[in-house]
Protein backbone atom coordinates (compact mmCIF):
# COMPACT_ATOMS: atom_id res chain seq x y z
CA UNK A 1 0.00 0.00 0.00
CA UNK A 2 1.08 3.39 -0.55
CA UNK A 3 -0.03 6.64 0.27
CA UNK A 4 0.96 10.63 -1.56
CA UNK A 5 0.62 13.13 0.28
CA UNK A 6 0.56 16.39 -1.11
CA UNK A 7 0.64 14.61 -4.47
CA UNK A 8 0.79 18.50 -6.61
CA UNK A 9 -1.72 17.35 -8.51
CA UNK A 10 -5.15 16.63 -8.92
CA UNK A 11 -7.48 13.83 -8.83
CA UNK A 12 -8.04 13.38 -12.75
CA UNK A 13 -4.39 12.03 -12.86
CA UNK A 14 -4.99 10.02 -9.62
CA UNK A 15 -5.65 6.72 -12.02
CA UNK A 16 -2.86 7.46 -14.50
CA UNK A 17 -0.68 7.37 -11.61
CA UNK A 18 -2.21 4.06 -9.83
CA UNK A 19 -0.88 2.34 -13.36
CA UNK A 20 2.43 3.38 -13.33
CA UNK A 21 2.94 2.50 -9.56
CA UNK A 22 0.89 -1.19 -10.97
CA UNK A 23 -1.85 -0.76 -8.05
CA UNK A 24 -5.36 -1.98 -8.34
CA UNK A 25 -7.10 0.71 -6.21
CA UNK A 26 -6.90 4.26 -5.63
CA UNK A 27 -8.60 6.52 -3.50
CA UNK A 28 -8.14 10.32 -2.65
CA UNK A 29 -9.27 12.98 0.55
CA UNK A 30 -11.35 15.60 -0.14
CA UNK A 31 -8.80 18.40 -1.38
CA UNK A 32 -6.79 15.62 -2.88
CA UNK A 33 -3.68 16.14 -0.24
CA UNK A 34 -3.82 12.44 0.31
CA UNK A 35 -3.63 9.42 -2.26
CA UNK A 36 -4.09 5.84 -1.84
CA UNK A 37 -3.13 3.03 -3.67
CA UNK A 38 -3.18 -0.86 -3.00
CA UNK A 39 -3.03 -3.89 -4.83
CA UNK A 40 -5.17 -6.78 -4.53
CA UNK A 41 -3.82 -8.73 -1.32
CA UNK A 42 -4.75 -5.96 0.75
CA UNK A 43 -8.69 -5.05 1.65
CA UNK A 44 -9.20 -1.79 2.51
CA UNK A 45 -12.27 -0.07 3.90
CA UNK A 46 -12.91 3.82 3.91
CA UNK A 47 -14.48 4.88 7.29
CA UNK A 48 -14.04 8.41 7.38
CA UNK A 49 -12.33 11.17 4.67
CA UNK A 50 -11.35 14.69 5.73
CA UNK A 51 -9.01 17.63 4.98
CA UNK A 52 -6.54 16.21 7.25
CA UNK A 53 -7.19 12.24 7.09
CA UNK A 54 -7.77 8.96 5.49
CA UNK A 55 -8.97 6.55 8.13
CA UNK A 56 -9.03 2.98 6.91
CA UNK A 57 -10.28 -0.40 7.93
CA UNK A 58 -7.67 -2.80 6.33
CA UNK A 59 -6.39 -6.72 6.10
CA UNK A 60 -4.45 -8.68 4.38
CA UNK A 61 -5.05 -11.84 2.61
CA UNK A 62 -2.08 -13.41 4.62
CA UNK A 63 -3.07 -12.16 8.00
CA UNK A 64 -7.39 -12.05 7.77
CA UNK A 65 -6.89 -10.10 11.25
CA UNK A 66 -8.48 -6.15 10.40
CA UNK A 67 -6.62 -3.35 11.64
CA UNK A 68 -7.04 0.44 11.11
CA UNK A 69 -4.88 3.37 9.49
CA UNK A 70 -5.12 6.60 9.97
CA UNK A 71 -2.90 8.92 6.86
CA UNK A 72 -2.70 12.54 8.38
CA UNK A 73 -1.44 14.81 6.41
CA UNK A 74 -1.86 18.14 8.88
CA UNK A 75 -2.38 21.63 7.97
CA UNK A 76 0.41 24.42 8.60
CA UNK A 77 -1.54 26.18 11.32
CA UNK A 78 -1.71 25.45 15.07
CA UNK A 79 -5.92 26.32 15.16
CA UNK A 80 -6.28 24.75 12.05
CA UNK A 81 -4.66 21.36 13.10
CA UNK A 82 -7.32 21.09 15.81
CA UNK A 83 -10.13 19.61 13.76
CA UNK A 84 -7.60 16.30 13.03
CA UNK A 85 -6.78 15.89 17.31
CA UNK A 86 -10.63 15.86 17.77
CA UNK A 87 -10.96 12.95 15.54
CA UNK A 88 -7.84 11.41 16.82
CA UNK A 89 -9.21 11.64 19.99
CA UNK A 90 -12.57 9.96 18.40
CA UNK A 91 -10.94 7.62 16.99
CA UNK A 92 -8.85 6.73 20.48
CA UNK A 93 -12.06 6.75 22.29
CA UNK A 94 -14.23 3.81 19.95
CA UNK A 95 -11.78 1.66 18.62
CA UNK A 96 -9.53 0.57 21.75
CA UNK A 97 -9.95 -3.36 21.32
CA UNK A 98 -8.47 -2.70 17.19
CA UNK A 99 -4.91 -1.99 16.60
CA UNK A 100 -4.98 1.44 15.23
CA UNK A 101 -1.76 3.32 13.70
CA UNK A 102 -1.69 6.65 12.97
CA UNK A 103 1.07 7.86 10.29
CA UNK A 104 2.42 10.45 8.28
CA UNK A 105 2.78 14.43 8.21
CA UNK A 106 1.64 15.95 11.55
CA UNK A 107 3.67 19.58 10.41
CA UNK A 108 4.63 19.59 14.04
CA UNK A 109 7.46 18.10 16.48
CA UNK A 110 7.14 16.57 19.92
CA UNK A 111 10.85 17.51 21.12
CA UNK A 112 13.52 20.33 20.97
CA UNK A 113 15.57 17.82 19.97
CA UNK A 114 13.55 17.28 16.60
CA UNK A 115 14.93 20.38 15.13
CA UNK A 116 18.00 21.43 13.71
CA UNK A 117 19.32 25.28 12.68
CA UNK A 118 16.99 28.38 13.00
CA UNK A 119 15.44 29.83 15.69
CA UNK A 120 15.11 28.20 18.86
CA UNK A 121 12.04 26.47 18.88
CA UNK A 122 9.02 27.16 21.36
CA UNK A 123 7.46 24.16 23.01
CA UNK A 124 4.51 25.41 23.61
CA UNK A 125 3.63 25.23 20.26
CA UNK A 126 3.96 21.22 20.84
CA UNK A 127 2.11 20.89 23.98
CA UNK A 128 -1.55 20.65 22.30
CA UNK A 129 0.06 17.77 20.15
CA UNK A 130 1.65 16.11 22.95
CA UNK A 131 -1.51 16.04 24.86
CA UNK A 132 -3.78 14.56 22.18
CA UNK A 133 -0.31 11.52 21.94
CA UNK A 134 -0.96 11.20 26.22
CA UNK A 135 -4.96 10.71 25.89
CA UNK A 136 -5.11 8.78 23.00
CA UNK A 137 -2.49 6.30 24.27
CA UNK A 138 -0.17 6.71 21.54
CA UNK A 139 3.31 5.28 21.07
CA UNK A 140 5.70 6.60 18.36
CA UNK A 141 7.22 3.43 16.56
CA UNK A 142 10.74 5.28 15.82
CA UNK A 143 12.52 4.95 13.00
CA UNK A 144 15.84 3.48 11.21
CA UNK A 145 17.48 5.64 9.08
CA UNK A 146 18.17 9.87 9.19
CA UNK A 147 16.76 11.20 12.05
CA UNK A 148 15.00 14.42 10.20
CA UNK A 149 12.06 13.95 7.80
CA UNK A 150 12.05 17.54 6.35
CA UNK A 151 14.32 20.28 5.17
CA UNK A 152 13.24 23.98 4.02
CA UNK A 153 15.87 22.91 1.28
CA UNK A 154 17.81 26.85 1.69
CA UNK A 155 21.44 28.03 1.82
CA UNK A 156 23.27 26.17 4.41
CA UNK A 157 23.28 29.32 6.57
CA UNK A 158 19.39 29.15 6.60
CA UNK A 159 18.72 25.49 5.81
CA UNK A 160 16.34 24.34 9.11
CA UNK A 161 15.87 20.40 9.66
CA UNK A 162 12.71 18.88 11.62
CA UNK A 163 11.12 15.57 12.07
CA UNK A 164 7.49 16.18 11.07
CA UNK A 165 6.82 12.54 10.12
CA UNK A 166 6.21 9.67 12.15
CA UNK A 167 3.91 6.34 12.84
CA UNK A 168 2.52 6.18 16.25
CA UNK A 169 0.23 3.26 17.49
CA UNK A 170 -1.95 2.32 19.96
CA UNK A 171 -1.56 -0.66 22.95
CA UNK A 172 -3.38 -3.52 21.22
CA UNK A 173 -1.36 -2.58 17.71
CA UNK A 174 1.70 -3.34 19.77
CA UNK A 175 0.47 -6.72 21.22
CA UNK A 176 -0.48 -7.57 17.93
CA UNK A 177 2.44 -6.44 15.67
CA UNK A 178 5.37 -5.77 17.91
CA UNK A 179 7.00 -6.10 14.93
CA UNK A 180 6.64 -3.22 12.90
CA UNK A 181 9.33 -1.03 11.81
CA UNK A 182 9.74 2.47 10.10
CA UNK A 183 12.61 3.35 7.81
CA UNK A 184 13.40 6.74 6.93
CA UNK A 185 14.04 6.59 3.34
CA UNK A 186 16.08 9.31 1.34
CA UNK A 187 14.70 12.63 0.25
CA UNK A 188 15.27 12.65 -3.68
CA UNK A 189 12.84 15.40 -5.36
CA UNK A 190 11.01 16.27 -2.39
CA UNK A 191 11.65 18.29 0.77
CA UNK A 192 10.31 15.55 2.86
CA UNK A 193 11.67 11.82 3.92
CA UNK A 194 9.49 9.11 2.69
CA UNK A 195 8.26 6.19 5.63
CA UNK A 196 8.33 2.89 4.71
CA UNK A 197 6.63 1.01 7.34
CA UNK A 198 7.53 -3.06 7.35
CA UNK A 199 4.78 -5.24 9.33
CA UNK A 200 6.69 -8.63 9.93
CA UNK A 201 4.62 -11.54 11.11
CA UNK A 202 6.37 -13.74 13.59
CA UNK A 203 6.03 -17.22 14.92
CA UNK A 204 5.74 -16.63 18.66
CA UNK A 205 7.48 -19.74 20.27
CA UNK A 206 9.07 -17.72 23.51
CA UNK A 207 9.31 -19.70 26.93
CA UNK A 208 7.42 -17.55 29.52
CA UNK A 209 9.94 -17.47 32.34
CA UNK A 210 8.70 -17.12 35.89
CA UNK A 211 9.04 -13.38 37.12
CA UNK A 212 8.77 -12.51 41.00
CA UNK A 213 5.79 -10.14 41.62
CA UNK A 214 6.39 -7.53 44.22
CA UNK A 215 2.67 -7.61 45.76
CA UNK A 216 3.12 -11.14 46.67
CA UNK A 217 5.40 -9.98 49.71
CA UNK A 218 2.36 -8.50 51.03
CA UNK A 219 0.54 -11.19 51.74
CA UNK A 220 -0.23 -12.88 54.76
CA UNK A 221 0.78 -16.18 53.69
CA UNK A 222 3.82 -15.53 51.52
CA UNK A 223 6.87 -15.80 54.43
CA UNK A 224 4.87 -19.33 55.64
CA UNK A 225 5.01 -20.28 51.63
CA UNK A 226 8.42 -19.48 51.28
CA UNK A 227 9.77 -20.69 54.64
CA UNK A 228 8.01 -24.15 53.82
CA UNK A 229 9.51 -24.78 50.61
CA UNK A 230 12.99 -22.87 51.46
CA UNK A 231 13.74 -25.53 54.54
CA UNK A 232 13.45 -28.82 53.01
CA UNK A 233 16.68 -30.29 52.85
CA UNK A 234 18.81 -30.84 49.57
CA UNK A 235 22.16 -32.20 49.49
CA UNK A 236 25.04 -30.50 47.43
CA UNK A 237 27.60 -27.89 47.46
CA UNK A 238 26.20 -24.44 48.88
CA UNK A 239 26.07 -23.04 44.95
CA UNK A 240 23.80 -26.17 43.59
CA UNK A 241 21.69 -25.91 47.13
CA UNK A 242 21.10 -22.21 46.56
CA UNK A 243 20.38 -22.87 42.83
CA UNK A 244 17.78 -25.47 43.48
CA UNK A 245 15.66 -23.81 46.17
CA UNK A 246 15.25 -20.77 44.20
CA UNK A 247 14.25 -22.96 41.32
CA UNK A 248 11.45 -24.73 43.92
CA UNK A 249 10.92 -21.61 45.54
CA UNK A 250 9.74 -19.95 41.84
CA UNK A 251 7.66 -23.31 40.93
CA UNK A 252 5.98 -23.11 44.83
CA UNK A 253 5.44 -19.60 44.00
CA UNK A 254 3.67 -20.06 40.77
CA UNK A 255 1.19 -22.66 42.01
CA UNK A 256 0.64 -20.56 45.20
CA UNK A 257 -0.09 -17.39 43.33
CA UNK A 258 -2.70 -19.22 40.30
CA UNK A 259 -4.44 -20.53 43.52
CA UNK A 260 -4.83 -17.35 45.67
CA UNK A 261 -5.08 -15.05 42.91
CA UNK A 262 -5.88 -16.45 39.56
CA UNK A 263 -5.43 -14.50 36.31
CA UNK A 264 -5.18 -10.69 37.64
CA UNK A 265 -6.41 -8.86 34.82
CA UNK A 266 -9.30 -10.83 34.08
CA UNK A 267 -10.32 -10.99 37.92
CA UNK A 268 -10.71 -7.29 37.95
CA UNK A 269 -12.53 -7.33 34.63
CA UNK A 270 -14.86 -10.08 36.28
CA UNK A 271 -14.97 -7.41 39.74
CA UNK A 272 -15.57 -4.38 37.37
CA UNK A 273 -19.09 -6.19 35.81
CA UNK A 274 -19.99 -7.62 39.43
CA UNK A 275 -19.69 -4.18 40.77
CA UNK A 276 -22.02 -2.46 37.82
CA UNK A 277 -24.45 -5.78 38.56
CA UNK A 278 -24.45 -5.12 42.31
CA UNK A 279 -25.16 -1.48 41.68
CA UNK A 280 -28.45 -1.77 39.67
CA UNK A 281 -29.81 -4.02 42.28
CA UNK A 282 -29.01 -2.07 44.95
CA UNK A 283 -30.97 0.85 42.74
CA UNK A 284 -33.93 -1.20 42.14
CA UNK A 285 -34.57 -2.83 45.62
CA UNK A 286 -32.66 -0.90 48.52
CA UNK A 287 -31.82 -3.49 51.08
CA UNK A 288 -29.41 -3.53 53.94
CA UNK A 289 -28.51 -7.09 52.15
CA UNK A 290 -28.16 -5.17 48.64
CA UNK A 291 -25.97 -2.59 50.21
CA UNK A 292 -23.88 -5.37 52.48
CA UNK A 293 -23.18 -7.03 49.11
CA UNK A 294 -22.22 -4.23 47.08
CA UNK A 295 -19.55 -3.04 49.98
CA UNK A 296 -18.43 -6.62 49.47
CA UNK A 297 -17.65 -6.91 46.14
CA UNK A 298 -16.10 -3.54 46.34
CA UNK A 299 -13.71 -4.03 48.22
CA UNK A 300 -12.33 -7.17 46.66
CA UNK A 301 -12.73 -5.24 43.50
CA UNK A 302 -10.36 -2.91 45.10
CA UNK A 303 -7.79 -5.25 46.28
CA UNK A 304 -7.53 -6.51 42.72
CA UNK A 305 -7.00 -3.02 41.14
CA UNK A 306 -4.17 -2.45 43.79
CA UNK A 307 -2.67 -5.99 42.88
CA UNK A 308 -3.19 -5.15 39.00
CA UNK A 309 -1.23 -1.91 39.90
CA UNK A 310 1.34 -2.88 41.70
CA UNK A 311 2.08 -5.28 38.73
CA UNK A 312 2.20 -2.58 35.65
CA UNK A 313 4.32 -0.45 37.68
CA UNK A 314 6.75 -2.98 38.31
CA UNK A 315 6.49 -3.70 34.64
CA UNK A 316 6.94 -0.29 33.47
CA UNK A 317 9.65 0.15 36.03
CA UNK A 318 8.81 4.17 36.25
CA UNK A 319 10.73 4.68 39.52
CA UNK A 320 8.91 8.33 39.92
CA UNK A 321 5.04 6.41 39.98
CA UNK A 322 2.96 7.25 43.03
CA UNK A 323 -0.05 6.23 44.11
CA UNK A 324 -3.23 7.43 42.53
CA UNK A 325 -0.65 7.70 39.11
CA UNK A 326 -2.29 4.90 37.61
CA UNK A 327 -3.31 4.95 33.72
CA UNK A 328 -3.54 1.49 32.37
CA UNK A 329 -3.97 2.73 28.76
CA UNK A 330 -0.89 4.76 29.10
CA UNK A 331 1.30 1.70 31.28
CA UNK A 332 0.15 -0.84 29.35
CA UNK A 333 1.35 0.91 25.87
CA UNK A 334 4.47 2.29 27.73
CA UNK A 335 5.32 -1.74 28.89
CA UNK A 336 4.29 -2.56 24.82
CA UNK A 337 6.96 0.09 24.02
CA UNK A 338 9.62 -1.64 25.95
CA UNK A 339 9.15 -4.63 24.84
CA UNK A 340 8.97 -3.70 21.39
CA UNK A 341 12.54 -2.02 21.57
CA UNK A 342 13.77 -5.76 22.56
CA UNK A 343 13.37 -6.62 19.20
CA UNK A 344 16.04 -6.69 15.96
CA UNK A 345 14.86 -5.56 12.94
CA UNK A 346 17.65 -5.14 10.97
CA UNK A 347 21.41 -5.20 11.51
CA UNK A 348 24.60 -3.64 9.97
CA UNK A 349 26.98 -6.03 8.94
CA UNK A 350 30.97 -5.39 8.65
CA UNK A 351 30.20 -4.96 5.28
CA UNK A 352 28.03 -1.32 5.81
CA UNK A 353 24.93 -4.04 4.80
CA UNK A 354 21.75 -4.31 6.42
CA UNK A 355 20.53 -7.60 7.43
CA UNK A 356 16.89 -8.41 7.59
CA UNK A 357 15.41 -12.09 8.85
CA UNK A 358 15.87 -13.76 12.26
CA UNK A 359 17.97 -15.69 10.69
CA UNK A 360 20.77 -13.83 8.64
CA UNK A 361 20.17 -11.77 11.69
CA UNK A 362 21.32 -14.73 13.92
CA UNK A 363 24.14 -15.30 10.90
CA UNK A 364 25.49 -12.11 11.12
CA UNK A 365 25.78 -11.76 14.89
CA UNK A 366 27.50 -14.86 15.19
CA UNK A 367 30.15 -14.14 12.37
CA UNK A 368 30.38 -10.91 13.70
CA UNK A 369 31.14 -11.79 17.67
CA UNK A 370 33.24 -15.07 16.18
CA UNK A 371 35.16 -12.72 14.41
CA UNK A 372 35.82 -10.65 17.40
CA UNK A 373 37.23 -13.60 19.84
CA UNK A 374 39.13 -15.30 17.42
CA UNK A 375 42.68 -14.56 17.38
CA UNK A 376 45.95 -16.02 16.55
CA UNK A 377 48.39 -17.37 19.21
CA UNK A 378 51.20 -14.88 20.12
CA UNK A 379 53.80 -14.80 22.50
CA UNK A 380 53.16 -12.36 25.17
CA UNK A 381 56.31 -10.77 26.40
CA UNK A 382 56.06 -10.14 30.24
CA UNK A 383 59.04 -8.25 30.86
CA UNK A 384 57.47 -4.54 30.35
CA UNK A 385 55.17 -5.69 33.05
CA UNK A 386 58.02 -5.35 35.85
CA UNK A 387 58.28 -1.30 34.89
CA UNK A 388 54.76 -0.88 36.46
CA UNK A 389 55.07 -0.21 39.97
CA UNK A 390 53.20 -2.02 42.37
CA UNK A 391 50.13 0.47 43.97
CA UNK A 392 48.35 -2.32 46.16
CA UNK A 393 49.85 -2.93 49.32
CA UNK A 394 49.75 -6.32 50.83
CA UNK A 395 47.19 -4.77 53.75
CA UNK A 396 44.81 -3.75 51.10
CA UNK A 397 45.50 -7.21 48.97
CA UNK A 398 44.18 -8.91 52.56
CA UNK A 399 41.30 -6.43 53.09
CA UNK A 400 40.35 -7.13 49.07
CA UNK A 401 40.48 -11.28 49.74
CA UNK A 402 38.54 -10.82 53.09
CA UNK A 403 35.40 -13.40 53.52
CA UNK A 404 32.56 -11.60 53.36
CA UNK A 405 30.33 -11.58 56.57
CA UNK A 406 26.66 -11.44 57.35
CA UNK A 407 26.77 -7.79 57.95
CA UNK A 408 28.33 -6.75 54.88
CA UNK A 409 25.94 -9.43 52.76
CA UNK A 410 23.34 -7.69 54.49
CA UNK A 411 24.23 -4.31 53.40
CA UNK A 412 24.76 -5.27 49.90
CA UNK A 413 21.27 -6.71 49.63
CA UNK A 414 18.95 -3.93 51.04
CA UNK A 415 21.28 -1.53 48.83
CA UNK A 416 19.35 -2.99 45.99
CA UNK A 417 16.62 -1.38 44.25
CA UNK A 418 13.53 -3.63 45.45
CA UNK A 419 11.79 -2.75 41.93
CA UNK A 420 14.92 -3.81 39.78
CA UNK A 421 14.61 -6.19 36.94
CA UNK A 422 14.44 -9.58 37.75
CA UNK A 423 17.65 -11.64 37.32
CA UNK A 424 17.56 -15.15 34.50
CA UNK A 425 15.83 -16.95 37.79
CA UNK A 426 13.07 -13.84 38.43
CA UNK A 427 13.78 -13.06 42.12
CA UNK A 428 14.46 -9.25 42.33
CA UNK A 429 15.69 -6.98 45.01
CA UNK A 430 12.36 -7.36 46.49
CA UNK A 431 12.50 -11.02 46.75
CA UNK A 432 16.05 -11.01 48.93
CA UNK A 433 14.89 -8.57 51.06
CA UNK A 434 11.46 -9.90 51.95
CA UNK A 435 13.08 -12.88 52.24
CA UNK A 436 16.46 -12.18 53.93
CA UNK A 437 15.48 -14.05 57.62
CA UNK A 438 14.36 -16.91 55.12
CA UNK A 439 17.97 -17.03 52.86
CA UNK A 440 20.17 -15.35 54.83
CA UNK A 441 22.34 -18.61 55.98
CA UNK A 442 22.78 -20.02 52.73
CA UNK A 443 23.29 -16.99 50.77
CA UNK A 444 26.14 -16.48 52.96
CA UNK A 445 27.66 -19.93 52.10
CA UNK A 446 27.39 -19.91 48.41
CA UNK A 447 29.11 -15.90 48.54
CA UNK A 448 31.66 -17.64 50.99
CA UNK A 449 32.15 -20.43 48.82
CA UNK A 450 32.74 -18.09 45.82
CA UNK A 451 35.83 -16.26 47.79
CA UNK A 452 36.92 -19.74 48.82
CA UNK A 453 37.98 -20.47 45.22
CA UNK A 454 35.09 -22.86 44.23
CA UNK A 455 33.75 -22.69 40.61
CA UNK A 456 30.19 -23.03 39.34
CA UNK A 457 29.21 -25.85 38.44
CA UNK A 458 28.92 -26.45 34.81
CA UNK A 459 24.22 -26.99 35.00
CA UNK A 460 24.28 -23.31 35.99
CA UNK A 461 23.13 -20.55 34.03
CA UNK A 462 23.13 -17.69 36.30
CA UNK A 463 26.10 -15.81 37.45
CA UNK A 464 28.04 -14.09 40.46
CA UNK A 465 26.97 -10.21 40.20
CA UNK A 466 29.81 -8.19 42.30
CA UNK A 467 28.37 -5.57 43.87
CA UNK A 468 30.60 -2.53 45.08
CA UNK A 469 29.26 -0.82 47.63
CA UNK A 470 29.37 3.18 47.84
CA UNK A 471 32.82 4.38 48.47
CA UNK A 472 33.12 8.21 50.09
CA UNK A 473 36.57 8.71 47.90
CA UNK A 474 36.73 6.08 44.95
CA UNK A 475 40.37 7.05 44.11
CA UNK A 476 41.44 5.08 47.21
CA UNK A 477 41.11 1.55 46.78
CA UNK A 478 41.58 0.40 50.37
CA UNK A 479 37.64 1.61 50.94
CA UNK A 480 36.79 -0.52 47.78
CA UNK A 481 35.25 -4.15 49.31
CA UNK A 482 33.54 -6.45 46.37
CA UNK A 483 30.81 -8.23 47.55
CA UNK A 484 29.17 -11.32 45.35
CA UNK A 485 25.48 -11.79 45.39
CA UNK A 486 24.08 -14.89 43.52
CA UNK A 487 20.58 -13.18 41.40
Amino acid sequence: MIAILEPFSDNSHMNMFKSMLAMDYATSNNNGKIWLFWTNDISCKVLEVDEQQVTCELSHVEAPSTYINTFVYAKCKEYLRRPLWDRLLHFADNINTTPWCTVGDFNVITDIDEKLGGIPYNMRKSLEFIRVIEACGLMDLGFNGPKFTWSNQRDINFRIWKRLDRAMVNDRWLQDMPHTSITHLPSVGSDHCPLLMEMSARTEDHIKYFKFLNFWADQPSFLTTVTDCWSRHIDGNPMWVFHQKLKRVASTLSTWSKTQFGDVYATVRDYEDRVKSAEESLIHDNTEENRTALHEIDAEYIKFMKYEDSILRQKSQLQWFREGDGNTKYFHALIRGRRRKLFIHKILNDKDEWIQGDEHIAEAACMHFQNIFTGEDKHIDEVPMNCIPRIVTQEQNDSLKAIPTIEELKEVVFSMNPNSAAGPDGMNGCFFQKCWSIIKHDLLAVIQAFFNGQMMPKYFSHACLVLLPKVKNPNKLSEYRPISVWV
